[in-house]
């Protein structure tokens, strides 16, 4: 009998602000109870204003740092960001195709524009994205526009059923916060469909919900949780986390959200 961590594995860009990437993150691993390892793909010169520059690290670089994770603290669960280019999409489909074991969870934010409008991944990498990178994964959460622009298809319903198909049965996350009213979430798992209601709340702290949304259900199945459950304890954290750090000010524009606002222990399990 041994002790160990729930683990979830960050491949993502890092943000040197906090709000967002492989550092928000591992902030929400952190916070629910989970140990949280990251693997660097891009630089990014960032802040609460906005992206100005990515600097995307050499692809070999990116598969060995995900090769060593892997091999060694075999995580539960990977959350997958920004890939930046086709070269680091495709090492981090060969690092996961080496090493990722069958009951591995793993989770795509298909990352392709900064909130600001900054692109974060070459348009030649969405071919690899679609077909290497995709089929590995168990979940993909898109929001509307990033799922338009997977799929080609402008009905929602039709472009998630799309996107199914392409990720050779994966679940899809479709993100709703780009739609008028208070938004909704809607997940496609396998037959079933779950629709999550949220609501709008008023802030400017937004930088970086996506990353924590998809980190939470990461850390959730880690935990864990069946998919649906997962995802509904993820967007609980993350109204929260908005919540509780919505009249705080920190930068100038876009601050992030209150990962902390009730930190969990680190679990341990026993084996």
């Amino acid at each position: 009998m041994s002790r160990h961590y729930h683990v979830c594995f960050s491949i993502a860009g890092s943000d040197p602000s906090g709000g967002a990437g492989v550092q928000a993150d591992i902030k929400t691993f952190s916070a629910l109870g989970c140990y949280g390892a990251g693997a660097v793909t891009a630089i990014t010169v960032q802040n609460t204003c906005g992206v100005s520059r990515t600097v995307p690290l050499d692809a070999q670089l990116v598969f060995e740092q995900i090769v060593a994770v892997m091999t060694d603290m075999q995580p539960q669960s990977v959350k997958i960001g920004m890939t930046a280019n086709a070269a680091i999409t495709e090492a981090v489909s060969s690092a996961l195709r080496q090493t990722a074991q069958r009951a591995t969870f793993i989770v795509l934010d298909p990352i392709l524009l900064s909130s600001s409008g900054h692109p974060l991944l070459d348009q030649s990498a969405v071919a690899t994205l679609l077909t290497r990178l995709l089929p590995l994964c168990s979940l993909v959460t898109p929001n509307l526009p990033e799922l338009r622009a997977l799929t080609g298809e402008d009905d929602a319903a039709a472009a998630a059923r799309k996107l199914q198909h392409m990720a050779a049965g994966a679940a899809v996350l479709v993100k709703g916060g780009h739609r008028e009213g208070q938004p909704t979430d809607v997940l496609l798992n396998g037959t079933e469909t779950h629709a999550y209601a949220g609501e709008r709340i008023l802030t400017a702290n937004t930088h970086g919900t996506g990353c924590a949304l998809s980190s939470a259900i990461a850390a959730w199945r880690a935990r864990g949780l069946p998919l649906a459950l997962a995802v509904d304890r993820a967007k609980k954290f993350v109204g929260n986390a908005l919540k509780n750090g919505a009249d705080v000010h920190i930068g100038n524009g876009n601050g992030p959200m209150n990962h902390f606002f009730a930190p969990e222990p680190a679990l341990i399990e026993e084996k």
